[in-house]
Formats: structure tokens, sequence, C-alpha cells
């Protein structure tokens, strides 16, 4: 803001003349206001300011990343509590899990195994984390999203 002007509604001349006569800009800052509203400010610093803000921001907003887990239509118990161990990690890192069922060949007949065995790993994982995309299959692959639950302290 310029320094000794009061606030108030003046002409685009007059406004253009005060930040002139302080060797700054003038920056609209309300387009769509009426009047609009506008600022006597350096833009450089302005700009420059606008934009370390949106780098605060986006190194302040939590980054979510897609953790995988694949099975097969036959996957035994052993290997399922294996990945369920591993999901439950993934999950309470912060971290999204996408599972899915991978059918090769024939073993697409399998596929209400597949289902099964989807909806038992969201069962395993609902203290970590809650679905957020039922089994749904697409092409060869059947997937099932889960996210973590925010626990609040």
């Amino acid at each position: 803001m310029g320094e000794n002007i009061t606030v108030g509604v003046y002409s685009l001349q007059e406004a253009t003349k005060m930040a002139e006569a302080q060797g700054l800009d003038l920056v609209e800052i309300s387009p769509n206001a009426v009047p609009p509203v506008c600022r006597i400010v350096d833009y450089r610093k302005f700009l420059y300011d606008k934009k370390r803000k949106e780098r605060e921001t986006k190194a302040n907003s939590a980054k979510s990343v897609m953790k995988e887990i694949r099975f097969g239509p036959q996957t035994d118990e052993h290997d399922f509590n294996f990945k369920v161990k591993h999901a439950q990690h993934f999950l309470e890192d912060g971290n999204k899990v996408k599972a899915y069922v991978h059918f090769k060949g024939r073993s697409i007949a399998y596929k209400e195994q597949g289902e099964i065995l989807l909806l038992k790993f969201a069962e395993a994982l609902q203290d970590y984390g809650k679905v957020e995309l039922l089994p749904k299959l697409e092409g060869n692959k059947m997937f099932l999203h889960m996210i973590p639950i925010s626990k609040k302290k």
C-alpha cells in the first residue's frame, strides 16, 4: 500500500498520478467490485510474495501417494495376511492403497473369487482405512481403493 494515501474512491487518472508520484504501480486487486479495488504497490514485489505464498501452501499440503498391492485370484492365506500387513503400514503412513486382483488368461472365470478376496481385504483393514471405491472390474483387473482414516488427537 502506498504511503500517505487515505483509503477512498479516486478516479483512474488521480490514482495513476498518485502511484507515479511514489514511483510505484497501480494494481487492480478486485476488478469485479463496484468500484474496482486497486492498490498502489511495487508490482514485482507483489508477484514475488504471491508466488512465495503459493509455494508455501503447496509445500504444506499433504502429498497423497497411491500404493499398489497385487493379488492373484487364487492367493492363499499366508500371502494375503502378508499383503494386509503391508497395506496396514501404508495406511498408517497416510498413503492411499489400491489393491487389485490381476486375472491372467482363463482365470477371469474366477472373478467372484477376486471380488470376495478384495472385500475380505477391505474388512481386514477397516480399522486403518475406509473404502473409497468398491471392487470394480476393468479389463483383466479388479480394483479396490482405500483411503486412510484421519486420526484426531
